[in-house]
């Protein structure tokens, strides 16, 4: 747990660096060495803040989605795969918990008994809608082609890969919350979403949990692409989570309906036909080395 929270301290230090160079400025460089006490002295500021609870917030919930919003992104971490949880039992308790994520936005934001944070949760909500069914087909694609290797030509995997992968990044920037798909936060239009009326350690827990999640779903995302080694699997881990802060730099934000047309209209159907496509090909295999054994 300590190594993670690290981790995401020094993921938001990335984070404001590369934003800065590519926006031509040099970013936080000031406090220590090139600014490396930066996220420490952002957390300092953001603990030793007011904790202002609305006057007509449900108290109750208010503070205890907390504790659902902080544990979801540990129990990911603690999911996956080891000597003592095989891989199949891994991935399914990964995408059940993260499909629970939206739960605590979607408390969060009625919690607060605020418009703005209302509206913030009912768009997690709809994109939750969106994006898990065609994330699930495209996990269960990477499993299987990751443990069923059928012999098949490099041009026609690299190929297949590269599509179900661009698929798959759509998909994690969903699941996060991040550029292009924030709208459960979404700045110019809702102030801050659903985390409008959390300020002190409440918005650091949710500020935290966010940045563990995209940490997660790089990792996993990693393990489960065609690593052979920890130096690729460090490499592949390093680009995708480069990926978000340079989808955040570079891409204008959509509107949610635009998400749900694209998801259902476009990646669903495509990932659905690549996953049938694969199991055609699996059959066929299967039934050639069954004829030329007996």
């Amino acid at each position: 747990m300590l190594l993670v929270l690290v981790a995401v301290a020094f993921f938001t230090l990335m984070e404001r660096k590369v934003l800065g160079y590519i926006q031509l400025r040099k970013g936080p460089n000031k406090p220590a060495i090139m600014g490396l006490f930066t996220p420490f002295a952002d957390a300092i500021k953001l603990m030793t803040k007011e904790n202002n609870v609305p006057f007509l917030s449900s108290k109750g919930l208010f503070f205890g989605v907390m504790f659902i919003i902080m544990l979801l992104p540990l129990t990911l971490w603690a999911c996956l795969p080891n000597t003592s949880i095989h891989l199949s039992v891994a991935v399914i308790m990964i995408l059940a918990i993260g499909s629970l994520s939206v739960y605590g936005i979607l408390g969060s934001g009625w919690s607060a008994n605020s418009k703005y944070a209302f509206l913030g949760s009912v768009r997690a909500v709809a994109q939750s809608i969106s994006y898990e069914v065609t994330m699930t087909t495209v996990v269960i694609f990477h499993i299987f082609f990751l443990y069923y290797n059928m012999n098949y030509s490099i041009v026609g995997v690299c190929y297949i890969s590269a599509m179900i992968s661009l698929v798959l990044a759509v998909c994690i920037l969903a699941e996060a919350n991040r550029s292009p798909f924030d709208f459960a936060e979404g700045e110019s239009e809702l102030v801050s979403g659903f985390n409008t009326e959390f300020s002190s350690v409440l918005f650091v827990i949710i500020f935290m949990a966010e940045y563990m999640s995209i940490l997660f779903m790089s990792f996993f995302c990693a393990m489960i692409s065609f690593c052979s080694g920890i130096f690729s699997l460090m490499l592949f881990f390093f680009l995708i989570s480069f990926l978000y802060v340079w989808a955040r730099a570079t891409l204008p934000r959509f509107r949610y309906d635009q998400l749900m047309y694209l998801s259902w209209k476009t990646l669903l159907p495509f990932s659905l036909f690549i996953l049938g496509l694969f199991f055609f090909l699996f059959s066929i295999s299967w039934l050639w080395k069954s004829l030329i054994s007996s």
